[in-house]
């Protein structure tokens, strides 16, 4: 409501139904150019406006493109160093540690990393697979040989407490709808469980039934937050930079920038080609001049004005 009344306050409280796609345009390079709002401010403002058009005026608008888009910040990503890395996951225990390992270890999302199955593990070929990852794609990385004894054993406590509830009449999991229903007894399986699961059981809020998710985000979140705050790092680290330092440093120990691509799972190499400018190299990966001077050469402090 907020900015439906901001849009009819800009011009002069006149009715939306004497108006149209000039006087929106006009409002939103406003906001854009005089108010200097964000891109995301700029959209909230836009879909209240289709939706005061659509579904209150019941009046179609014309394609909106004409307007001043309000500029998204284009922000490097923080990255940490492996000595960073090292202290961060030296202050995590138990799951908190295994889950920061994978996402460093794997390049994995955090809610990747959650919603793993166990089934998506293999050892063998030291492959996990990330199953409806950002844009609802499926892509395989890396399983990390240091992580395999420590998930094994992670596993095999799992597995206690799944038989465990299985003789009490629980121990389903959530899976998606169709396979759920050529599958009914999928969602008890071994193979569906999830590789971290919560610590309680829950009910599902769709079917009323009692199950257990898998751990929640938020725990992660706190235990890296205080794990960066007792290693003393001034660099604002969370669970996603985690994932940056793995791309980053891929490119710095020399894989293909493609490869790299597709252990993220960008669909767009550019997106990766943003860690190329934070590798520990200086300014665009290029050394200066002063720092390949030749032996001998005046020292720089020893000129006077």
């Amino acid at each position: 409501m907020a900015w439906i009344r901001r849009f009819i306050l800009h011009n002069s409280k006149r009715h939306p139904s004497e108006m149209g796609a000039t006087e929106i345009t006009d409002f939103l390079s406003y906001l854009a150019t005089t108010r200097h709002v964000a891109a995301s401010t700029q959209n909230q403002a836009l879909a209240a406006i289709h939706f005061l058009y659509r579904s209150v005026l019941r009046l179609e608008l014309p394609l909106l493109d004409t307007h001043v888009r309000a500029r998204r910040p284009s922000r490097l990503p923080v990255v940490l160093t492996q000595g960073e890395v090292a202290a961060i996951l030296g202050h995590l225990k138990g799951t908190h540690w295994l889950v920061g390992s994978l996402l460093y270890g794997s390049g994995l999302r955090l809610l990747e990393g959650l919603r793993l199955r166990v089934k998506d593990l293999d050892f063998d070929q030291r492959v996990l697979m990330v199953r409806g990852g950002k844009g609802a794609k499926d892509r395989v990385t890396m399983l990390p040989e240091q992580l395999r004894s420590p998930l094994q054993l992670h596993l095999e406590n799992v597995r206690r407490k799944h038989q465990g509830e299985l003789q009490e009449g629980f121990g389903s999991v959530e899976l998606p709808f169709a396979l759920l229903q050529k599958y009914p007894s999928a969602a008890r399986s071994w193979s569906w469980q999830y590789v971290f699961p919560a610590d309680r059981r829950s009910v599902d809020p769709r079917s009323g039934e009692v199950r257990r998710h898998h751990l929640d985000a938020s725990a992660v979140q706190k235990a890296v937050r205080r794990a960066v705050k007792i290693a003393g790092l001034t660099k604002h680290a969370t669970c996603h930079t985690l994932r940056h330092s793995f791309a980053t440093h891929l490119l710095e120990a020399g894989y293909d920038i493609r490869t790299v691509q597709e252990l993220l799972g960008h669909s767009d190499v550019r997106t990766t080609m943003i860690y190329t400018h934070v590798l520990n190299r200086g300014g665009r990966a290029v050394r200066s001049p002063l720092d390949y001077m030749p032996p001998g050469a005046p020292r720089v402090d020893s000129q006077s004005d």
